[in-house]
Formats: structure tokens, C-alpha cells, sequence
């Protein structure tokens, strides 16, 4: 049940606008390039973009073992995709997801943000609301690349450890 729950929570979109949509960092290749899962998040982020639902990005994402800061990398592929650097915020100490959300939220008063978009797989979104309501934000959804690999059926088993882990604790 509660695979289908997340299954069901991550692959939906309400289409809400946001003033900001967070994007979770994942693995830069040992020769710098992006995962093609880490292209497919930014990618789902530049749509937001676009579309006009969110004016802002911030990414997050801690300094992997390859020895790349992900939201630098992740800055710099918005850029190459033309956002302006002004509208990137970048969090290069997101190295967890509870890292992320907490970074996040130490920017509201100065960013200014009372609404906002979770950007990750699908796997990852239910979790990642969670702890941000968890924390106190309750204005959350949520958007997903369409990009699975069979990597996700581990994923899956791991976040229903996290989500009841983090829920407890």
C-alpha cells in the first residue's frame, strides 16, 4: 500500500505555480558531466521554469565523491540552458535530503518564498514533502521527471525505510 501511495504521490503534478521550485541534487560523473538522473530532475526544473509556474531554482546538492559540488554543476547546466544566474540559488551543502530541506528553509525570510516546488524522482517526493511539513512548510508539491531505470526498485524499498525512519524521528 504504501508503494502505490508513493508511486501514485511522486507521479503526480497538480500543475501548481510556486515561487520556487527545489531541485535535489544526485551524482555528477567522475569526468564532471551529469547523470543522466541528475539531467532528467533539472531538466523537469527548466520546465517548471518555462512554464512560468516557479521564477526561481534553487539547487541542492552536497560535494560527491567524484569531487564535484552537484549545485554548482547543477547551476551551471541552467545557465547553459539559459537561466539567468539570478534566478538560481545555489545549496552546496545539501548533501542529505533532511539537508536540503533544512538549508531550504533557512532562506525563506531573505529569499522571501512562501510556496514552493519539490523537484526529484518520483520515488523521492513523497519523503521530501514530509520532512519539509515535518519542518513546518505546508505550502509543498511536487514535480518529477518521467525517467525510470531499474535502479528504482531499490529506491523504492530504501525510501519506505527513510520515510518511517525520518517520520519517528
Amino acid at each position: 500500500m504504501h508503494t502505490s501511495v508513493v508511486v501514485a504521490d511522486g507521479l503526480t503534478d497538480s500543475g501548481q505555480r510556486a515561487d520556487v521550485a527545489v531541485v535535489l541534487g544526485n551524482t555528477v560523473n567522475p569526468d564532471g558531466s551529469l547523470s543522466e538522473r541528475l539531467r532528467q530532475r533539472l531538466d523537469c526544473g527548466l520546465h517548471l521554469y518555462r512554464a512560468g509556474r516557479v521564477p526561481r531554482l534553487l539547487v541542492s546538492g552536497g560535494l560527491g565523491k567524484e569531487g564535484f559540488y552537484e549545485g554548482s554543476k547543477m547551476r551551471d547546466y541552467l545557465r547553459q540552458q539559459g537561466v539567468p544566474g539570478n534566478r538560481i540559488i545555489v545549496d552546496n551543502k545539501g548533501n542529505t535530503t533532511e539537508l536540503t530541506v533544512r538549508n531550504t528553509l533557512s532562506l525563506q525570510d531573505s529569499l522571501g518564498f512562501r510556496s514552493l516546488i519539490t523537484v526529484s524522482q518520483y520515488y523521492h517526493l513523497t519523503r521530501t514533502k514530509m520532512l519539509f511539513r515535518k519542518a513546518g512548510f505546508t505550502h509543498i508539491s511536487s514535480a518529477s521527471p518521467r525517467y525510470v531505470e531499474w535502479r528504482d526498485v531499490y529506491s523504492l524499498g530504501r525510501e519506505f525505510v527513510g520515510y518511517y525512519q525520518q517520520q519517528l524521528f
